[in-house]
């Protein structure tokens, strides 16, 4: 079993931060934007540092945030900062591209202990840095024996966000849905009704296109291994079993057939598809987090709700939302000292200052694990206190410990073929299953 955070000491943190009025939750790319470049180089009379700040940035949506955050520090401080932004499931591929460069990221992230396991030769120790120091508990901090090598910068929550307007046309509130049945039933109703209600159908396209694809073979993913290691009693494993395949293709094909689209051209639609689909009143639901908010705000804050994923699970009315952090930043330690400091210097700027903690919130939505950190304006935050207060559990986020990029490169593409009729549910199981221990055996020798 590999070694990493206890999700229990995660979520218990993460509980008092959001009990403290400053907790939301977590995330993953959601467009596809090409990847973007931008760069500051305004002066100053008081350099932070004399070195200079070169940042990946792993989200899509956040990238004009950090753009324009990095401008105000420079402005401010006279220190370089550049902002590229990978595009949409492509970060490990472009980090690994720029590593090799002679002027590499001095700032990137990873998503947990098998991201560090690739990347921890470059990881410079956090442990004595102010950045470190800011943080509300160590739970946030990603440790490589006793160097800390990463630090969780958001943390992010998701489910299934909903159009609490269009729900209730169709004759229901959030109170109908407490289960994968109840879930199914209203989804099947709204489905047979949809030209009634106006609406193309019950849930947004399931795009399996690359700026999309990841809220299937790895947000949806999550759910079975959750339950899979909850009900073994373990936080990871070299061999996933498979015990909950079963309800992850019950979710999943009712995510594909009470839908905008037939199933069969899911292959090129794309996360934007989706967001125009809810955001132009087409679906009722769109299963995405926390951090989807700027991209359908549009609806109006009332009008937005969320609700746990469901999959059929014995005690999932006791669940709430997704709630944990794949956003750890890490510092490279192959960068000169002055630009180390330069990074360190900025970093911690961004989640102590006034400038840097109001454009975390107000800007990006984020909720930071940081002792300065500014409540965010995002409503789903909100929702993901209120399960909290109402004693729900949090779903661990356990897809931090699936072994590699291309077993979920490879799932996505049976649940691809599966959902066109060109592959069999049983293929989706071997990819999920035979390639996990393959994948762990190529990862960890």
């Amino acid at each position: 079993m590999k070694k990493m955070i206890s999700r229990r000491n995660f979520l218990k943190a993460a509980g008092a931060v959001s009990a403290a009025g400053v907790l939301a939750a977590c995330g993953s790319s959601s467009s596809s934007t090409a990847a973007s470049t931008g760069s500051s180089t305004a002066g100053s009379t008081a350099p932070a540092a004399s070195g200079k700040v070169y940042y990946l940035n792993f989200k899509p949506e956040q990238d004009e945030a950090w753009q324009n955050l990095a401008a105000k520090y420079t402005e401010s401080t006279g220190v370089p900062v550049t902002v590229v932004t990978a595009a949409a499931n492509q970060y490990e591929t472009t980090l690994m591209s720029e590593m090799e460069k002679s002027e590499a990221p001095t700032l990137f992230q990873v998503n947990g202990p098998v991201g560090l396991a690739n990347w921890k030769d470059y990881c410079y120790d956090l442990s004595g840095s102010a950045l470190y120091s800011e943080l509300t508990s160590d739970s946030f901090a990603l440790k490589d024996g006793d160097a800390v090598a990463g630090i969780a910068y958001v943390i992010e929550t998701y489910g299934i966000i909903y159009n609490k307007e269009l729900l209730t046309a169709a004759g229901y509130t959030q109170d109908d849905i407490t289960s994968f049945d109840t879930l199914k039933a209203v989804a099947d109703d709204i489905q047979a009704r949809k030209d009634e209600l106006g609406i193309q159908g019950a849930f947004t396209s399931a795009g399996m296109d690359a700026s999309s694809d990841w809220r299937y073979k790895t947000h949806l993913a999550n759910l079975p291994i959750y339950y899979e290691y909850k009900a073994d009693g373990i936080s990871s494993t070299d061999a996933i079993k498979g015990t909950y395949l079963d309800n992850y293709k019950q979710i999943f094909d009712l995510y594909i057939t009470d839908s905008t689209c037939d199933p069969t051209v899911l292959a090129s639609k794309t996360g934007n598809d989706a967001v125009a689909e809810f955001v132009n009143k087409q679906a009722v639901f769109y299963q995405n987090g926390t951090w989807a908010y700027t991209d359908i705000k549009d609806l109006g804050d009332d009008n937005l709700g969320m609700i746990p994923i469901y999959i059929g699970a014995d005690g999932e009315e006791n669940q709430g939302l997704c709630t944990g952090s794949e956003n750890f930043w890490c510092v490279n330690n192959n960068s000169s000292e002055e630009d180390i400091q330069a990074t360190l210097d900025f970093i911690h700027w961004c989640v102590s200052s006034e400038e840097g903690t109001a454009a975390m919130a107000d800007d990006m939505g984020f909720v930071i694990p940081f002792k300065s950190a500014k409540a965010p304006t995002n409503p789903l935050n909100a929702i993901s206190d209120e399960y909290v207060a109402a004693g729900k559990t949090p779903v661990d986020w356990c897809f931090s410990t699936m072994p590699s990029e291309e077993w979920k490169n490879m799932l996505g593409s049976a649940l691809t073929a599966y959902a066109a009729g060109t592959g069999t549910w049983d293929d989706v199981v071997s990819a999920f299953v035979d390639n996990w221990a393959t994948e762990y055996q190529l990862a960890n020798g």
